[in-house]
């Protein structure tokens, strides 16, 4: 690959993603890959080993470099991580290094910054301490002041953020990156668009999780843990159903045992007949064609890609008003907010269901929306001139 590229390129741009799980790189990088291999980017991606990491380089024909980058702190194996990371930047002669997440961000800025490396880029995807509490919150917190500090640019991914970071000097103002109206990717429009579901994918899912012709479906994409609002989704929709028939509420996505649900939740969520809960499903596509309304009641986000996946695909989305989310929605026109209240999110359910020609509507305007400001060809763009500058 190359001497492929150094044909067209005689100097091509290196540059390396420092992610610490390989599930995150289809959202947080994606196309861009092959956008900017086209423009002379050589492409290297350090990550936690896995068998998905394995599956993935070789598809995407990267230059992969499996180094444990933990998300949780571990002084011993993160010494010899940011080591690993050092030598590869200095054996590969990197040219940028960009950083995703509090702890892949931290291990990439210090290797970068020892090896000399003077486009070091952080990815700020969102607020972790935002819902932790005592030392866990100061340590997170000051993660992020640290990873600030060693960077050169920060890219916010929100509005929200955004200001955050410059409201608690999270890093130098100046530092600070948005692009266009946020996310880090954008949306691949032909992708998520009404017209690639294929029908009878559609039905052969239906009669797979019995979902009836009449029958609303309400869906969720992501981990199923508290920190997305899922304790309070499950007590909204045990009120829902005392006033609702033939609705159904899709849950796709796991269980983790970090930040993890109940026992009770996790077996009303296993038992109860109304909610058909996939586990983790990598293409999602075909399970946007089930949904009627989407909901997001995260307590924190840095900007939900599903959410605007939902909107592409026509979806009228119900999510809060937390970091992230805030940014993702336009109230009363491509979906409404909710607190997180389980009366209040079981409210805006149930207007949904009482007034599908406003759901219509809504899912409509998201689709606007996305077109006009999400695009990833214009994120992309913006990551050209702002970030890598080619």
């Amino acid at each position: 690959m190359n001497a492929e590229l150094n044909k067209t390129f005689s100097q091509p741009k290196k540059v390396l993603h420092v992610v610490n799980i390989a599930f995150v790189l289809p959202y947080f990088i994606g196309e861009q890959f092959a956008f900017f291999k086209q423009k002379g980017v050589i492409f290297h991606v350090a990550c936690s080993p896995s068998a998905f990491f394995d599956q993935y380089i070789t598809e995407e024909k990267l230059f992969g470099h499996p180094i444990p980058i933990l998300r949780s702190v571990n002084p011993f194996v993160d010494l010899i991580s940011i080591y690993k990371l050092y030598r590869l930047i200095k054996s590969e002669k990197i040219d940028v290094v960009i950083g995703h997440t509090p702890k892949g961000g931290l291990l990439a800025m210090t290797a970068s910054l020892l090896a000399g490396v003077s486009q070091r880029i952080y990815f700020r995807h969102g607020l972790m301490y935002e819902t932790s509490i005592g030392f866990r919150r100061k340590l997170l917190k000051a993660i992020e002041s640290i990873t600030g500090l060693m960077a050169k640019k920060v890219v916010c991914v929100s509005p929200s953020v955004l200001a955050v970071s410059e409201m608690e000097k999270l890093s130098p103002p100046k530092k600070n990156i948005l692009l266009h109206k946020g996310t880090c990717n954008g949306i691949n429009l032909q992708h998520f668009s009404k017209a690639a579901l294929t029908p009878a994918v559609t039905l052969s899912l239906r009669n797979k999780y019995n979902i009836g012709q009449t029958d609303r479906v309400f869906g969720y994409v992501g981990r199923l843990v508290n920190d997305k609002g899922i304790r309070e989704l499950i007590e909204a929709w045990q009120l829902l159903l005392k006033e609702f028939t033939q609705i159904k509420l899709l849950l796709i996505g796991p269980f983790e045992d970090r930040d993890a649900l109940n026992e009770d939740i996790k077996g009303f969520i296993t038992k109860e007949p109304s909610i058909i809960h996939t586990g983790l499903i990598l293409d999602v596509l075909p399970y946007y064609g089930l949904m009627d309304i989407f909901i997001l009641p995260s307590h924190r986000e840095g900007f939900p890609t599903v959410v605007l996946e939902a909107s592409a695909m026509e979806i009228p989305v119900i999510t809060t008003k937390a970091t992230g989310c805030i940014d993702a929605i336009v109230n009363d026109y491509t979906g409404k907010f909710v607190s997180s209240d389980p009366q209040d999110i079981k409210n805006a359910m149930a207007y949904y269901l009482k007034n599908p020609g406003i759901a219509h509507q809504h899912g409509l305007n998201g689709r606007l929306l996305m077109e006009r400001d999400y695009a990833q060809e214009l994120i992309w763009t913006q990551i050209e001139d702002k970030v890598l500058e080619l």
